[in-house]
């Protein structure tokens, strides 16, 4: 793309430069006032994409960074409402509103298809970033305070509230986050990574409000401002706005924010520490990594470099440092850390051990050393070292977004270099480096040269141990307690009725109305009338059926197969997962699982096997299911992509024990440590377990459930070091798996093929090379599922300070006529009253409610809750609220809104056309789709009342909780008590 920049006369062009594998230009411009500076990423995208970004280094754990980032967001000159981000998502289109609070910046990004939106947006957080309040009730709530546990008895005892200090709370849970943070204070024995830019939150109530105040006025000023924008935008007028809005207040600081570069060490370090996990068996829960500090991350050739010693060591089971890792007995297998940190100002490499114990620390630190030097002393066969560089050069042409929008994923790849004043049109455009690398690569000592420069010979390594203690929690709880004893007691009478007070300002505070007509908005007349969907043609090579779309995706191809899944008992259901991860892991034909991987480097961007199982549109009693064989490569590759997904279904081996025995072991260590992130769906997913069988079948499979299998499995295998037992388990399981896999693969099956329009005959031709003479079975019983729809009441205990809460209801599958108003009702209840009461007023980060029409039911959650039991009265006060209470039409309004940008969000070209040929596989077609999205933009007012009287009823009610032992023990015995 080339395009002739036109900009506004308050900035000037430093430069443009075309990105032709992007088909994007990215323009460089400088703010002459201040200094500020402007990246521009012009593409031919629909989707425009804004972020500012200020440098952000704290000096201490007390969170001012992240409380900023929260109380910047409640309100500010020209928009001067409590709450005005929220209220904004609500009077949006966007496709994306967030804030991020990374190590060395924070940022502000938005993103809209619609231009009334866009400038909406962009009005509202030019404010908030340069003019916002910061009042001290905002402060307060966000981030720390004091009450009294029964908020009008000044006897009482103190309690710490605010909702970052509990997101922390719950952050730190989780013992990945907290190895990490032990790790970089560490590696960086000075600079800002040293500490915890989120905020511990044992020191999260140091944070005065003045110094919150300081870092703003210090921080959040254009001469420390980066601006990043994407898309078919009109860049003079952006730049007009943002100058007269913001930038012209402004004079130019001499203040120049950054990181300077980290005292290095003269010799290794090595510490260890712990982390709480409230178990008795403390056995193999040991963390073991080894980092080392490598050069700055602005450096785009050391950079590209980094990558690449990342994918030769670490990126598969043929990679030598992972292969030695997953292979060794001093753990379960290779850390959740591993890889290269590219987005500090100096960039790390790390690599080590979970589930150890911890004596075997210099066990760990031997045998990683020992390869390195291995591979230092014997070299890299080229064709892997030709492999990722293969891989480097797909991930740069993809077209990704289904995650988040494909231009905020530029902008942040670039935003690093930015922020250190660095290049970041070099890292966005990495043709030249790749080019270097492939002449340096011809040195077969390049590799190994790296090797012994930036690992063997630095000495500026650090090892860490962080080991389990159950005691943890119970210390760090009494050390809070006697905190705000020792507060209290120093309290006088004025003082104490001065939180009281403060207590029932806040509480007027957020129950006040704010005039949200402040605020822009766009309107359902602003909604577009039509849904656009990718559109597909029916395909067949010989025998072999399938839906091609065409697409844009920059000379990549999509393939994937589709088989009907077969008839499943429980143990197999509850196999599924492992089948599937085992699928592409394991060997193939005469290849282990380490040639085979390799393989899959060389030829394609990586081969998966999933699968997925939904209820009718009209019955969610009734559930049809598909395993997919996916995989992508650049189009060159087709056919062997192609040959290797035919022969991995066709060959896949499952009999190589001891690899089998890692899997299950890394993947039940990766699910225990996933539960602390991810709560608030696995505690959505067991509330509704027993209403539809589909839900049953997720809980059995992706669920709570499944991690409890999944750790009973691995301890199977481990069998307290009885090696014939584990050896016995294993065959087994290898049986198991095989057969499964017989079972599956002469299912009926189809494919899904997406490219650009030129590659369409290359691709029909290799699908009848590879997959004709492949058989099919001439019978087939197809998944049947039991019928189920029963509450549950459960608490689910494990290592967390925080809770996850979720209530849920039998409702209407989405063919029904009531399900367009269960799904608007949802962001109602979210709007009007749960984001108030359940994040404002009871303190959790997060809380929402809303429809699933796949399985039927209506559900509730609160995210990193310090309630239980309040929360869950919340989430009944709320129906109550809605029926005393007259619909609020404007708020009606925004959660139609809500849900339409939600229904219009745009993934990639890829991503929207597997959306659309699975939805049409279950039976929601382009029409059905439309349809719905129709019947959202007409609901009424008189619907959300009556559809939650006639569904939500709480004698119909099932409710889930994930929390830990103390807190269930202050629960009813009414609960089912499950450990995982």
């Amino acid at each position: 793309m080339s395009v002739t920049p036109k900009f506004n006369s308050a900035f000037r062009l430093i430069r443009s430069e075309a990105v032709a594998s992007l088909n994007m230009q990215v323009q460089e411009y400088e703010h002459i006032q201040t200094g500020a500076k402007h990246f521009h990423l012009a593409a031919e995208q629909e989707e425009k994409v804004f972020l500012v970004a200020f440098r952000t280094m704290p000096q201490d754990s007390t969170g001012v960074a992240h409380i900023l980032e929260h109380t910047a967001l409640c309100g500010s000159e020209r928009f001067p409402v409590r709450d005005p981000f929220f209220m904004m998502t609500r009077r949006s289109l966007n496709t994306f509103m967030n804030a991020f609070t990374s190590s060395d910046w924070t940022a502000y990004p938005f993103a809209s298809l619609n231009n009334k939106d866009f400038n909406n947006l962009l009005d509202v957080y030019l404010d908030a970033a340069f003019f916002s309040r910061l009042d001290p009730m905002d402060f307060a709530q966000e981030g720390h305070r004091v009450e009294f546990a029964e908020p009008n008895n000044p006897e009482s005892d103190l309690v710490y509230k605010g909702v970052v200090f509990n997101e922390m709370k719950g952050a730190m849970s989780s013992p990945v986050a907290s190895l990490w943070q032990t790790f970089t204070k560490y590696l960086f024995p000075e600079t800002t990574y040293h500490h915890n830019s989120g905020g511990e939150h044992a020191s999260i109530p140091d944070l005065t409000y003045e110094q919150l105040r300081e870092f703003y006025a210090s921080h959040y000023h254009p001469s420390n401002a980066v601006f990043m924008t994407f898309g078919d935008l009109d860049v003079a007028a952006l730049q007009e706005k943002i100058h007269q809005q913001a930038l012209s207040n402004f004079e130019r600081s001499d203040i120049e924010l950054k990181v300077p570069d980290e005292k290095r060490y003269f010799a290794p370090v090595r510490v260890e520490e712990a982390y709480a996990l409230d178990q008795e068996d403390l056995s193999k829960q040991t963390h073991h990594v080894l980092g080392w500090l490598l050069p700055r991350s602005i450096d785009v050739d050391a950079l590209m470099k980094a990558h690449l010693l990342e994918r030769v060591l670490l990126d598969n089971s043929s990679s030598p440092l992972l292969a030695a890792l997953e292979s060794s007995t001093l753990g379960t297998g290779p850390s959740p850390l591993c890889g290269l940190e590219d987005s500090n100002r100096e960039m790390s490499f790390v690599c080590g051990l979970e589930g150890s114990e911890p004596e075997d620390a210099a066990a760990v630190e031997q045998l990683i050393l020992d390869t390195l030097q291995k591979v230092a002393d014997e070299g890299v066969d080229p064709r892997s070292v030709a492999a990722q560089l293969h891989q480097l050069e797909l991930s740069q042409r993809e077209i990704t977004g289904d995650g988040m929008p494909f231009g905020l994923q530029l902008i942040l790849a670039g935003m690093s270099a930015a922020i250190h004043r660095g290049d970041p049109v070099s890292v966005l455009n990495i043709d030249p480096a790749l080019a270097k690398l492939r002449e340096a690569v011809k040195d077969a000592d390049f590799i190994p040269n790296l090797i012994r420069e930036w690992l063997l010979d630095n000495p500026h390594r650090v090892r860490v141990t962080l080991r389990p203690d159950n005691q943890l929690t119970a210390k760090k709880d009494a050390a809070e307690a006697a905190r705000l004893a020792a507060m209290k007691a120093e309290l006088t009478a004025e003082q104490k009725q001065a939180i009281v007070e403060q207590a029932k300002a806040l509480e007027a505070r957020q129950q006040q109305v704010d005039d949200d007509s402040l605020l822009p908005k766009v309107t359902l007349q602003d909604v577009p009338l039509e849904m656009h969907l990718p559109t597909a043609e029916a395909v067949a090579a010989g025998s072999v059926k399938g839906q091609w779309f065409t697409a844009g995706t920059n000379g990549l191809v999509y393939l994937q197969a589709v088989l009907d899944l077969p008839q499943l008992n429980e143990a197999e259901q509850q196999l599924m997962p492992l089948f599937a991860h085992c699928m592409t892991e394991l060997g193939c034909a005469e290849r282990d699982y380490r040639a085979n991987q390799a393989l899959q480097s060389e030829v394609s961007g990586g081969l998966s096997a999933s699968f997925t199982v939904r209820g009718a549109k009209e019955d969610e009693q009734q559930v049809s299911g598909y395993l997919v064989l996916s995989g992508k490569a650049l189009a060159v590759n087709q056919q062997a992509l192609q040959a290797l997904m035919a022969e991995t279904l066709e060959k896949a081996r499952f009999d190589e024990l001891p690899r089998i025995a890692e899997i299950v072991a890394q993947r039940s260590s990766r699910l225990a440590n996933s539960i602390t992130g991810r709560g608030h769906a696995l505690a959505m997913q067991s509330a509704a377990a027993k209403f539809s069988p589909v839900a049953n079948f997720t809980q059995q499979t992706s669920g709570l459930v499944a991690i409890q299998t999944a750790k009973a499995l691995a301890q199977q295998i481990k069998a307290e070091g009885d090696k014939a037992a584990a050896n016995t388990v294993l065959e087994d399981l290898s049986a198991r798996l095989v057969a499964l896999h017989n079972k599956i693969k002469q299912a009926p099956r189809q494919f899904l093929l997406v490219a650009e329009a030129d590659h369409q005959q290359a691709m029909l031709d290799a699908l009848q090379t590879h997959w004709a003479s492949l058989p099919v079975a001439t019978t087939w019983q197809a998944l049947h599922l039991p019928k189920t729809r029963e509450p549950v009441k459960q608490l689910w205990l494990t290592s967390t300070q925080v809770n996850f809460c979720a209530l849920a209801f039998p409702t209407v599958p989405g063919g029904h006529a009531d399900a367009a108003a269960l799904t608007v009702l949802g962001d109602y209840l979210r709007n009007g009253f749960l984001h108030r009461a359940i994040r404002e007023q009871g303190g959790a980060y997060g809380a929402g409610a809303g429809q699933d029409n796949g399985d039927a039911v209506f559900r509730f959650f609160s995210y990193r809750d310090p309630r239980v039991e309040g929360t869950l009265a919340d989430f009944y006060a709320s129906l109550t609220w809605l029926q005393e209470n007259p619909v609020d039409q404007q708020k009606l309004e925004e959660a139609i809104l809500g849900v339409v940008s939600s229904i219009d969000k745009p993934g990639s070209p890829a991503g929207d056309a597997r959306q659309t040929y699975f939805a049409n596989l279950f039976g929601r077609t382009p029409e059905s789709r439309k349809a719905f999205r129709a019947s959202i933009l007409a609901v009424k007012g008189e619907d959300l009342v009556r559809v939650a009287a006639e569904y939500l009823k709480p004698e119909l009610a099932s409710v889930a909780v994930v929390t830990n032992a103390k807190t269930a023990e202050s629960l009813d015995a009414s609960y089912e008590r499950l450990e995982v």
